[in-house]
């Protein structure tokens, strides 16, 4: 308990506040609780705080996807270099056509480097297996 107030709180010594003084505790009384309001009822609001966390998963799985396109594609490409000279010459032939094709529609291009890719492996994957 310090020197300066009485057991009950009051301030024994001290003049009691003015009217300005009052004036001046009540409205930031008033600051303080709109402030405590308005946080209650923003937490208060299921539909704008679900919206918001829609979005922040929808941002994340977009962030997400452009990450795994690119490392999709350096796959595809990576993969496709390396059996590239190990596939006979008409599979280069039409892995050659489909690039041409695909470079006209970015769109499909992810879709006929895997399909190429694939194809190359299984033409690498039979060549061992006849070595065997």
């Amino acid at each position: 308990m310090s020197s300066h107030s009485s057991p009950n709180g009051d301030r024994p010594h001290a003049a009691p506040p003015g009217p300005d003084e009052l004036r001046a505790q009540v409205e930031d009384t008033r600051e303080q609780l709109g402030r405590t309001v308005e946080a209650l009822a923003a937490k208060a609001d299921v539909k704008a705080r679900a919206q918001q966390t829609a979005a922040e998963v929808k941002d994340q799985a977009a962030a997400k996807a452009a990450h795994a396109k690119e490392h999709i594609a350096a796959s595809v490409s990576t993969v496709g270099d390396k059996l590239r000279d190990k596939a006979p010459q008409p599979v280069q032939d039409k892995a050659h056509h489909a690039a041409r094709t695909a470079r006209g529609n970015p769109g499909p291009l992810l879709a006929a480097g895997a399909a190429t890719a694939a194809i190359l492996l299984l033409v690498v994957l039979a060549r061992r297996r006849r070595r065997r």
